[in-house]
């Protein structure tokens, strides 16, 4: 075999190889993928819109279930505190804009909730329950440059907000 075809045997079975591996996963000191979706009001939001000040992105499987609420009411109650700090905090989920109005206005909760109706956001984060349009409970601190600087993958639902905070106070 030639040179030139061994480069290109050698250059297809890298390009497979990385198609089988997908795309790179979401990472520490990485860039929060960025996404448009829209929330529970009809708004869109695009996270780099948000680009100079702390963001968090919690996954949530669905709407007004025992677990989801009980995480969402925790956001509510501690809401103020990420106020004082100046971070903004989206919930995604797989429910639609509908499903989200009538779950932010039933327990009055004051941030936004986003639908990814399709879960290419879930996909995107590596959050999406396989052979389900469900996302695993996962949140993302993200930093004013757009990088991911915490991820949180085993998340007690009431205790959650809390351990955001105490973290936030330690990058700060």
């Amino acid at each position: 075999m030639s040179q030139f075809l061994l480069i290109i045997l050698f250059l297809g079975v890298l390009g497979f190889s990385s198609m089988i591996a997908g795309p790179p996963k979401v990472g520490i000191g990485k860039p929060a993928p960025d996404f448009t979706l829209m929330d529970q009001d009809g708004v869109n939001h695009t996270l780099s819109d948000y680009m100079g000040q702390w963001v968090l992105v919690y996954f949530y499987p669905k709407d007004d279930t025992p677990g989801c609420t009980v995480e969402a009411c925790t956001f509510r109650d501690n809401y103020r505190d990420f106020e004082k700090v100046k971070m903004k905090v989206f919930g995604i989920s797989a429910d639609d804009a509908k499903s989200h109005k009538k779950f932010t206005e039933k327990y009055h909760l004051p941030f936004s909730l986003l639908a990814d109706i399709d879960a290419i956001v879930m996909e995107l984060y590596g959050v999406k329950i396989p052979d389900a349009k469900k996302a695993k409970r996962h949140s993302f601190l993200i930093d004013p440059q757009g990088k991911v600087k915490k991820i949180y993958d085993n998340v007690t639902p009431a205790d959650h907000p809390d351990e955001i905070l105490y973290d936030l106070k330690a990058f700060q």
